[in-house]
């Protein structure tokens, strides 16, 4: 791995920020290295308040959106609550649709199904509404180049709003209202809110015209966290805030289906990592699996007993997801290997049977194995559909674009798409696309790289010092758990491999005359020979706290080593 390590902030902005601020001068840094450079910037940022959130109504569209909502309700007419099947979409009908129905009756929820319908507004659940005289569709989490299945629905006399946060195409759908930030025309002062924040943003329009104010809907705020952790959105602005707030919400209140969870699990107090690795994936399962049809029963069950048997067959779930994702990733992998694809610029492969539901994970595997902009394909009826995971700085969803002519439909973001083809178009797709990727990208994007904030010493490595550190929470992109670099640290001798093929590394690291500290290193038990000796290390960690029996302990996690005084 290549180690990149950030440049210093300027020593005059370090200086004068440890001192407005009464800290060290790495935590002054790490603060400049995000963008805050003086007191104020740094109290919104360590004291995260609702009141900064904006006010919902500058965003294209919301009044119109409410003013539909209420004309509704006034004509006791039958909503639709219409969502994707993934965390950000069940947890935005659940979301919305639970608001709504505590003052509203006729609220109805439709989550599409994954292999019948495919992603996104269907016409199937456009006939579901028009069966059911449903009058009002809001869709979340989706919707904003469906254009022909607006227009569907209008023939049928049922209105849409469009609660989307994905980019839009070169037209709109003539919906009565769309909600999303990437307008073009839309002013919204953030444009990075996950599918369920926009969901939030339209509930907070609604609740100013019931005189409610923000603090009555912090009980809907787990939803949105746990859609915020799970779509892999920016942590800044309203996110932030919004994740802050909810994780306090996951914390001391949860719904419970949220509860049901993790109630067995070891923590006490979940972060926003624990979102991703512990609840994200068990929602995500049913509609991976079954349908996302059991996700939002399982987040709007208000009885715990309830809750308990969804979240335990929502448990199975994710365990034969396991399976066929472990299963799968060994299957393209092998294909890979005897296509002698691994030197492209690309990773490509189908399988006409795999598994729709876990062609995303998958995609991320190859990804994490091969570097390389990734697409799995899967048969999905008569067309091929596929999920693309990309590399850092590079943009798959302009990649897609321009091969959009072999293409029936896609969508999605920088990082992370979908899409569906014929599959005559299949090997045509797969070279354009290989040909644009390396056109376009950067070879320097192309090997795994750790990004260090700072290099530090063990004894900086205070109470103080990580208590101030753990305010940096919640942690995601744009504001990553910050990596440090420590030189010349040995293994006390207590270095092993552990996991089931001693796949990782458990050492106790000591500098100088330092109290040693435990590290553990994920997926790196390959590098316990440079342990042996007790030969000086360089070592590149985040900093953690071990919950074991009731006890809190300092815990390295480490992201890579290598013998010291190596050049990179």
């Amino acid at each position: 791995m290549k180690w990149n390590i950030q440049p210093k902030p300027d020593n005059s902005l370090v200086s004068k920020l440890q001192n407005e601020l009464n800290i060290d001068a790495t935590i002054a840094s790490l603060l400049l290295q995000r963008g805050i450079s003086n007191f104020e910037e740094a109290k919104k940022f360590f004291r995260p308040s609702l009141d900064d959130l904006h006010d919902p109504y500058l965003m294209k569209d919301m009044e119109k959106a409410v003013d539909r909502i209420e004309t509704a309700i006034k004509n006791n007419e039958n909503i639709l609550v219409f969502g994707d099947y993934d965390v950000d979409g069940t947890t935005a009908v659940s979301l919305v649709s639970s608001y709504l129905r505590s003052f509203y009756p006729n609220v109805a929820t439709y989550i599409p199904d994954r292999y019948d319908e495919g992603y996104g507004i269907s016409f199937k659940g456009i006939d579901f509404a028009h069966d059911n005289d449903i009058t009002l569709i809001i869709a979340l989490d989706c919707g904003i180049k469906s254009i022909a299945h607006v227009d569907y629905a209008s023939e049928r006399n049922i209105d849409f709003i469009i609660c989307d946060h994905h980019r839009p195409g070169d037209a709109l759908p003539k919906a009565i209202a769309v909600l999303d930030p990437k307008r073009e025309d839309c002013n919204y002062p953030y444009d990075e809110l996950c599918g369920c924040g926009i969901g939030f943003k339209l509930i907070q329009a609604l609740g100013l015209n019931r005189n409610q104010n923000t603090a009555d809907l912090i009980i809907y705020l787990d939803l949105v966290a746990t859609a915020i952790g799970a779509d892999i959105v920016p942590i800044t602005g309203e996110n932030r805030i919004l994740a802050k707030f909810g994780l306090e919400v996951i914390n001391s209140n949860p719904r419970p289906g949220i509860k049901a969870l993790f109630e067995n699990k070891k923590k006490k107090t979940l972060t926003i990592t624990d979102v991703v690795f512990i609840i994200a994936p068990r929602i995500n399962a049913a509609g991976r699996i079954k349908h996302g049809n059991h996700a939002v029963e399982l987040l709007t069950e208000y009885d715990l007993e309830q809750a308990a048997q969804f979240a335990s067959e929502i448990e199975q779930y994710n365990s034969d997801r396991k399976e066929l994702d472990k299963q799968i990733t060994a299957e393209a992998l092998l294909q890979i290997e005897n296509n002698n694809e691994s030197e492209n610029f690309t990773t490509v492969v189908y399988q006409e049977n795999w598994h729709k539901g876990v062609i995303g994970i998958v995609a991320s595997r190859l990804t994490e194995t091969y570097f390389r902009p990734t697409l799995v394909f899967t048969k999905s009826g008569a067309k091929l559909a596929a999920s693309a995971r990309s590399v850092p700085n590079f943009d798959v969803y302009n990649a897609l674009e321009s091969c959009s002519q072999y293409l029936e439909q896609f969508g999605g973001h920088k990082y992370a798409a979908g899409m569906t083809l014929k599959e005559e178009n299949y090997n045509l797709f797969k070279a354009a696309f290989e040909d644009v990727v390396k056109k376009t990208i950067q070879p320097e994007w192309l090997l795994p790289e750790i990004t260090i904030d700072s290099e530090i010493n063990f004894d900086q490595i205070t109470p103080k010092f990580l208590r101030i550190l753990k305010q940096f929470e919640p942690f995601g992109p744009q504001n990553m758990t910050p990596v440090f670099l420590s030189k010349n640290v040995i293994d006390t001798g207590y270095g092993k491999g552990i996991g089931e093929n001693e796949e990782h590394l458990k050492l106790f690291v000591k500098q100088n005359n330092s109290t040693g500290i435990a590290a553990i290193g994920f997926g790196i038990g390959s590098k316990l020979l440079l342990t042996e000796k007790q030969q000086p290390l360089d070592i590149a960690y985040c900093i953690d706290e071990n919950e074991f029996n009731n006890e809190i302990t300092v815990q390295l996690r480490l992201k890579d080593l290598r013998a010291s005084n190596k050049i990179d």
